[in-house]
């Protein structure tokens, strides 16, 4: 799904983005169900639980919604869970999507994956399909889905896609459990299948705003620890800092919207129940598409929200240069601190490790424990020379 990045809104845009939102993109969540039990995930529930599959849309009513997307100038959506495939219906929803045109990218675990399914979709070709992958051994999979046989049935998953020459990519979520595989996995999806591989250390709360999840966090140091590790990562990184650290600064000096981001502007989200949001970890304001429709849940509800809701406070986030390497969001603050404009201090730290570790400016921006003279800044100069010294 493409995505704005975030630096890309300035004050002038700000002025005329309310005569010019768009609903280019869309994120789908089919079902909150999962046959996996993973320690780090934000949203999974059983696959057996029957209050939250009776209240997911009905075909019927996706068939509605997705009429209406494609009305109102939708051209790309992504389908994701909990897993797409614990939903029966999910390939006749997928066929009616594709019918009205749009493109569609496939986020999955592959578990559920058979060749009846892998035939449907060579037949009805994804523009992508992402399969999650939760380490590279048996052992390490399955103790971070928690599931027995999880490992091979994802195996099966793949090797299927794989013989179909659909558009596969592989990507994981490195945590605590499975940081020491996450090149293994690389050089697995890279040079024994020659496909794409991807890898990010972003872990939520859950929606509900359990901290669970964050058990499996890596630590800041483990986190830019990988970046070193891979010196296409690390020069990624000071590029897409470069472009971006002014554009991010003026943008949040400019503004005084809370939502900087291209939710309500050029992407929504639409959860199980058919609830639409600015973006899949936000849940403060959601509007009932089963009540209304689509267009007025655009432009009325998320309009407002997107472009009514104003700054209360003025944080170091505001105009901080390192928004392009932090991530933080007001869903981010929602979740971790139940406030949209606090600061996620675990962000702000990876962030002025990665910046300080990278040889990389910090523009001033603010009292900031992490910065020189504040609380913090000691520990992660300290943190940096152990780094760049491959000190473990």
């Amino acid at each position: 799904m493409a995505e704005i990045p975030y630096g890309d809104f300035s004050a002038e845009f700000q002025r005329r983005v309310g005569s010019s939102r768009l609903p280019l993109s869309g994120t789908i969540e089919i079902s909150h169900r999962c046959p996996l039990e993973c320690a780090h995930c934000y949203n999974n529930l059983p696959m057996n639980d029957r209050a939250a599959r009776d209240r997911e849309l009905d075909v019927d009513e996706y068939r509605r919604v997705l009429d209406e997307l494609a009305e109102a100038g939708c051209l790309w959506l992504l389908f994701t869970g909990g897993e797409i495939f614990a939903r029966r219906e999910f390939l006749d929803i997928y066929r009616y999507a594709k019918e009205r045109g749009f493109l569609i990218t496939l986020f999955t675990n592959g578990t559920l994956v058979t060749p009846r399914i892998a035939d449907f979709l060579a037949e009805w070709r994804p523009f992508a399909v992402e399969i999650t992958l939760y380490g590279r051994t048996k052992e390490t999979y399955e103790r971070l889905t928690g599931i027995p046989g999880s490992f091979d049935r994802c195996m099966r998953g793949i090797d299927l896609l794989m013989e179909r020459g659909l558009p596969l990519k592989l990507k994981t979520v490195a945590v605590t459990i499975n940081q020491h595989e996450i090149w293994d996995m690389m050089r697995f999806a890279e040079e024994d299948l020659g496909v794409e591989f991807k890898f990010d250390s972003a872990i939520n709360p859950r929606i509900d705003c359990s901290q669970s999840p964050l058990a499996t966090r890596l630590s800041p140091a483990d986190v830019v620890r990988l970046d070193l590790e891979d010196p296409r990562r690390a020069d990624e990184w000071a590029r897409f800092q470069e472009k971006y650290c002014g554009i991010a600064k003026a943008a949040g000096e400019a503004s005084d919207h809370v939502y900087t981001c291209g939710g309500g502007v050029n992407s929504f989200a639409i959860d199980p129940y058919g609830r639409l949001s600015i973006c899949t970890l936000s849940k403060a304001d959601m509007y009932d598409l089963r009540e209304g429709s689509f267009r007025d849940g655009w432009e009325e509800f998320l309009g407002k929200i997107r472009l009514g809701r104003r700054r209360t406070a003025i944080t170091k986030c505001v105009s901080c240069g390192l928004k392009s390497m932090c991530g933080m969001c007001p869903a981010n603050g929602e979740l971790e601190n139940e406030d949209p404009e606090a600061p996620v201090e675990y962000l702000c730290h990876v962030a002025h490790l990665r910046a300080t570790t990278l040889g990389l400016e910090i523009p001033e921006h603010g009292e900031c424990d992490y910065c020189p003279g504040g609380a913090a800044h000691d520990r992660i100069a300290r943190a940096a020379a152990e780094l760049a010294c491959g000190i473990p």
